[in-house]
């Protein structure tokens, strides 16, 4: 392979659980988000945008979709002769190891793939999140600071500071203290997951982490705190931007309703930087004569005949005259019949809803079947991939109905084939 000073690293195998039934059958990667995108598109198209040529995926939760989405890389201009996109399952070694235990042991697996290229930068990114950041700066502050080890971090408001990995630094930037959501925060500093390393240096602190057997083997708990302690140079760099980790439905939500009520907070029309997907070819949307639409974004392919305020409504969608749907996401393939009325709903890929179901944050005399308050809360009500919601079903807010349900109530909800995912999403 051809050398290469800076690769990068995505961590994108993890399972998503508080995503609840959005990632029963596909990594949290490749969830829908706005009306076009994959969740994996924002890291993909950050590296094609900064110059970065050689890029590893490091799949292994349901990694049949994402594999799928992702290819050669070429939607995101990424299948290049020097370098290009690497989908990097586990794989069973002469050493022994086959499952990823953790983010640093995911890298520590592939150390013979980064190795090939002979970096002196590596970053790592993970999966998950919803930014444009140009990583070369961040790799140019790292060698300006002398840096071993460059963590990007966001001021995040001082009474939400206890939810993350806060970053203690002296006058200079240094990273002297690492707290991992301290009670009584020192700084409000949070760690975003995003870090950029001297290759020499991470590849020696991979290999003692792998060799202690009381190690979690992760760059948060193990590796980042152990290199602040053992003196390496470990410096934040800033970030001012937008960026979300829609690691819970609640974030979720937000992020895709963020699109719609100030678009200016990430610029999806920025044509200096171009977030890429791997969309169908599709017709054009089509607004049906008696359509009453406002506030929504809307991709191709899909047909609009009722009542949409506030929605993100991805590709082959239908929602049928007569439909209202409130502040809530389509994903694709999703078809809501006459008389239907969602709000704050996030409906899952091919799923159906039938005439006159209704699921509100108020319903009155709604079903409590469903409700899943450990996921979800703010009245969002959640239905996965491949359903049929059944005819004049009445659903109250935070529940989430899975395929599960459609065994255990099948006179309100019935588990279709999921075959059809795979044509919609590619």
């Amino acid at each position: 392979m051809a050398k290469q000073e800076v690769i990068a690293m995505i961590l994108a195998g993890g399972q998503g659980s508080r995503l609840g039934v959005l990632t029963e059958l596909v990594a949290k990667p490749a969830v829908p988000f706005g009306s076009r995108y994959r969740i994996i598109d924002f890291p993909l198209s950050n590296c094609t945008n900064s110059g970065i040529e050689a890029v590893g995926v490091l799949t292994q939760y349901q990694p049949l979709e994402l594999n799928s989405y992702i290819g050669n890389g070429h939607s995101w201009d990424l299948d290049r002769n020097n370098g290009g996109t690497y989908i990097l399952p586990p794989y069973l070694s002469q050493v022994g190891n086959d499952w990823y235990k953790g983010t640093a042991n995911a890298i520590y697996q592939n150390i013979p793939f980064i190795d090939s290229y002979e970096p002196k930068y590596v970053i790592i990114l993970s999966g998950d999140h919803i930014y444009k950041m140009d990583y070369l700066k961040m790799v140019e502050s790292h060698i300006r600071n002398g840096a071993e080890a460059t963590i990007a971090v966001i001021e995040v408001p001082w009474e939400e500071a206890s939810r993350f990995g806060i970053m203690n630094t002296d006058e200079t930037g240094r990273i002297i203290e690492f707290e991992e959501k301290p009670d009584v925060p020192k700084s409000n500093l949070a760690s975003m997951g995003i870090y950029c390393f001297s290759w020499d240096v991470l590849r020696e602190a991979l290999i003692k982490d792998e060799a202690n057997p009381d190690s979690r083997n992760d760059f948060g708990a193990n590796v980042i705190p152990g290199m602040i302690e053992a003196g390496y140079a470990v410096y934040t760099y800033a970030f001012e931007g937008y960026w979300k980790d829609v690691g819970t439905i609640s974030s979720l939500w937000e992020s895709n309703m963020d699109l719609l009520t100030d678009p200016s907070l990430i610029n999806l029309r920025d044509l200096g930087w171009t977030i890429y997907s791997r969309n169908p070819q599709r017709p054009s949307h089509y607004f049906g004569p008696e359509s009453n639409v406002d506030n929504i974004a809307i991709t191709d392919g899909s047909e609009i005949f009722g009542e949409c305020h506030s929605t993100i409504v991805s590709y082959n969608v239908v929602v049928e005259e007569g439909a209202v749907i409130t502040d809530s996401i389509l994903m694709p393939g999703s078809y809501i019949e006459a008389g239907a009325v969602l709000t704050r709903c996030i409906v899952g890929m091919d799923t159906r809803v039938e005439r006159n179901v209704r699921a509100t944050p108020d319903e009155a005399d709604g079903l409590d079947l469903f409700v899943n308050d450990k996921l979800c809360k703010d009245g969002i009500t959640v239905f996965a991939p491949n359903l049929v919601i059944k005819e004049g079903t009445k659903i109250v807010g935070n529940s989430m109905i899975g395929a599960d349900h459609a065994r255990k109530y099948p006179q309100y909800v019935e588990e279709v084939p999921h075959y059809s995912r795979m044509e919609v999403s590619l």
